[in-house]
């Protein structure tokens, strides 16, 4: 792990890792964040706010749209990609589920987390309603990102093979310390939420067996993180040190096999060179499908274009990876969801089409003969030494055999998008316009970027929430 800047280090390892966190995210001012991350921060609430507006179509989104509209009626927050307005807690769970919904959303590799689609819904929920600044969402999103990312990197991956989903159990407090920045949180109010927000940490692995639930993980924390902050600046008594007591998070969720209250939480995860932000670190998703296998990915697209080999030429296709992206080996593709996990699936369809979009993922797509016929030549392994770098690396060994045996091979350290090998501004910005235009249309979908990229300036983010509402 990198070491973390002297801003973090200003916090010892003193008080326990809630009281810790709570008191870095209370305290944080923008002008304390240093200009890579700021940057990082507005891409990464480009590219969510790309993933929401792409998503408010899904079904799984018009299922909980329709439920919550029942149950709650129309608000006051204009949700980008929706139509319709709600408040602030419908608003969030809207926005988080849409964001999941198409697998396009970023991501924090040591915690093997989704932090945006659960931060920037919560951020953007509370900001509109409350009609805070852009610098103040901002601030929000940063301090979200923070605590996703430590605390799921601090439980990863022994929270996963216990069969929990990182982004629905640790984005909760994201959301909680999303809304306590805007709403002026001291380091006692955010323990305090923390505490809350604890009890409605939630997500299972079980959507590998099929259906749509893991779309609402996001929408759920983001909800439940806003209601604890709101809950505590009325008053609502909470546990001190949720994080590390016995009964407390990392138990719960990670085990006891190390004592949670040595955590240096501030240090958790690892950091890029340039900023000890969390958010500088995140990956932005090139391909529409699970992390895990992007690496794999490349490396396919890599040999598949450089030789220009038709999908009849391959014999064989070999992957040495780490166990958890070894583990989607075994998942099948009879819906998009379990297709967007599947090692065979993804990789057949990219070797057919030579690109792994939103279109590979389709009804029509998953019974394809042709792609059908390239999923028996997968074959997936944990490599030791893939495995003995993650997370620190999301490594993948592609070995690619032709049916006249011809060997082509690739080693990908790290996937497209990664930190270390990011998207450009400008491929962010294809990203965006290409999701956002077919909703927002052209015209509308080139202001609200435009926006966005000066974010900071915006005295009233409601503006621009309602520029991204058609």
């Amino acid at each position: 792990m990198n070491d973390i800047a002297p801003h973090h280090a200003e916090i010892t390892s003193k008080p326990g890792p809630t009281a810790a966190l709570a008191g870095f995210l209370a305290g944080l001012t923008l002008e304390a964040v240093d200009d890579f991350a700021r940057h990082a921060a507005r891409r990464h609430l480009i590219d969510t706010l790309a993933a929401v507006i792409a998503g408010a179509a899904q079904d799984v989104t018009g299922i909980a749209e329709r439920t919550l509209a029942a149950v709650h009626g129309p608000g006051s927050v204009a949700i980008p990609g929706f139509a319709n307005r709600y408040d602030m807690l419908t608003a969030a769970y809207l926005a988080g589920t849409a964001g999941h919904g198409l697998e396009l959303d970023d991501g924090y590799r040591s915690g093997s987390v989704h932090p945006g689609t659960v931060v920037v819904p919560a951020a953007w929920s509370v900001a509109t309603a409350r009609h805070s600044s852009g610098a103040d969402l901002l601030r929000a999103v940063i301090a979200g990102y923070e605590a996703v990312c430590r605390i799921a990197a601090a439980a990863h991956p022994r929270s996963r093979w216990r069969g929990f989903h990182n982004t629905g159990i640790a984005g909760v407090f994201g959301g909680a310390a999303s809304a306590g920045v805007l709403l002026g949180f001291d380091a006692a109010q955010m323990e305090a939420a923390f505490g809350t927000a604890a009890s409605s940490a939630a997500g299972l692995f079980s959507f590998l067996a099929g259906g749509d639930v893991k779309r609402t993980h996001p929408g759920h924390a983001a909800r439940e993180g806003i209601l604890s902050a709101l809950l505590t600046a009325e008053g609502l008594a909470a546990p001190k040190g949720v994080l590390e007591f016995k009964e407390g998070f990392f138990n719960a969720f990670s085990g006891p096999e190390h004592d949670p209250a040595t955590i240096d939480i501030l240090r958790s995860g690892d950091n890029n060179p340039k900023s000890s932000f969390a958010v500088a670190n995140c990956y932005m998703k090139p391909y529409a499908c699970c992390r895990h296998i992007h690496s794999a990915i490349d490396g396919v697209l890599h040999i598949v274009i450089a030789h220009d080999l038709a999908p009849e030429s391959v014999a064989r296709m070999e992957f040495g990876t780490y166990a958890v992206a070894a583990s989607h080996a075994a998942v099948g593709w009879s819906e998009m969801t379990t297709a967007q996990m599947s090692f065979p699936f993804v990789i057949a369809a990219t070797l057919v089409r030579r690109q792994a979009s939103l279109h590979e993922f389709g009804a029509a797509e998953r019974v394809d003969p042709r792609i059908l016929a390239q999923t028996a030549k997968v074959h997936v392994h944990t490599d030791p030494e893939c495995d003995a770098d993650y997370p620190r690396k999301r490594a993948a060994k592609t070995r690619i055999t032709t049916t006249d045996g011809r060997v082509f091979e690739h080693y990908m350290p790290e996937p497209y998008g990664a930190a270390s090998n990011p998207l450009s501004n400008q491929a962010l910005e294809e990203k965006f316009l290409g999701l956002a235009e077919p909703v927002l249309g052209p015209t509308r979908a080139r202001a609200a970027l435009d926006a966005l990229w000066h974010i900071d300036t915006c005295p009233d983010i409601a503006e621009i929430a309602a520029l991204l509402a058609p």
